[in-house]
């Protein structure tokens, strides 16, 4: 009996020097029925180019291509061209461990769930200095791309059902770094942990994207509105940046962190500031 057929889904904005890898690894997947969706997110970079040239020789891939809106309307383009019964979302910079698909939707197939994630989820360039200051910056554990005790339930979606996904609608949306968070919300439940689903994730390895990532992180709406976002504003203020850095990087006995602490500042800052005077939400 063949396995139900999964399609994974992958937007992609100006990922020419990860997407290769992240479908290379794709590609060795133990899962025998799935295909691969790549959706093209108005990249100005030579990203489209790249996948082109694989998808003349991989039959499982497909490129889809639209206007710059952010991940979570290429992920809804890409789930309405899916031909599989659940859908899988993964990002551009990720790697897999080759049973990561079977292990990600076993519950689902095996009805213990609609829609899963893993806490599987490495650091895939744990020796880069910035991506470890990245880390210490989260809080997270270190190897890990979340926090000691991380609980088994949570809003991001690795793994769902289709006919779940499209009876509210897919995502919502705004081009923001939360734009993944939207569908637990329209659900109304959260994703339940796959057990053993291992995979890597990179955390920006320059202060080029540490910049760039911390910009579009602060693009995204606060809790309290403008009252929020002034409190963004003061909490990335140089000042602020510079003291926090500065204890951080004893602490830590990292003084890389400084420098860190200041540019992922001075992202916050712009991003905030961006948002608040309405400019785009997008990356």
């Amino acid at each position: 009996m063949n396995s139900p057929k999964i399609s994974v889904i992958i937007p992609t904005y100006n990922e020419e020097n990860v997407i290769v890898e992240c479908l290379e690894s794709l590609n060795k997947q133990t899962y025998n029925n799935y295909e691969v969706i790549v959706v093209d997110d108005g990249s100005t970079d030579d990203t489209v180019k790249v996948v082109s040239h694989i998808t003349n020789h991989q039959s499982l891939i497909t490129l889809l291509k639209q206007k710059h809106k952010g991940p979570g309307s290429a992920r809804n383009l890409g789930a309405k061209h899916a031909k599989g019964e659940v859908l899988v979302f993964v990002d551009s910079d990720m790697t897999f461990a080759t049973d990561f698909l079977e292990k990600l939707v076993k519950p689902i197939l095996e009805g213990k769930s609609k829609g899963t994630f893993s806490k599987e989820e490495l650091v895939a360039n744990p020796e880069n200095i910035w991506s470890a200051c990245w880390t210490i910056n989260e809080g997270w554990e270190k190897g890990k791309r979340h926090p000691k005790n991380y609980p088994d339930k949570q809003k991001v979606f690795r793994a769902i059902l289709k006919s779940e996904f499209f009876r509210v609608g897919g995502f919502t949306p705004s081009g923001e770094y939360t734009d993944d968070w939207s569908l637990s919300k329209k659900l109304g439940y959260l994703a339940d942990n796959a057990i053993s689903a291992k995979f890597y994730h990179k955390n920006p390895e320059s202060l080029g994207e540490i910049f760039n990532q911390a910009k579009w992180i602060g693009k995204r709406r606060y809790k309290f509105g403008i009252l929020g976002e002034f409190v963004a504003l003061v909490r990335a203020s140089l000042p602020i940046s510079v003291l926090v850095g500065l204890v951080k990087s004893l602490i830590n006995k990292r003084p890389q962190f400084f420098v860190f602490k200041i540019v992922y500042g001075s992202g916050i800052f712009v991003g905030s500031l961006t948002s608040l005077f309405g400019g785009k939400s997008a990356k």
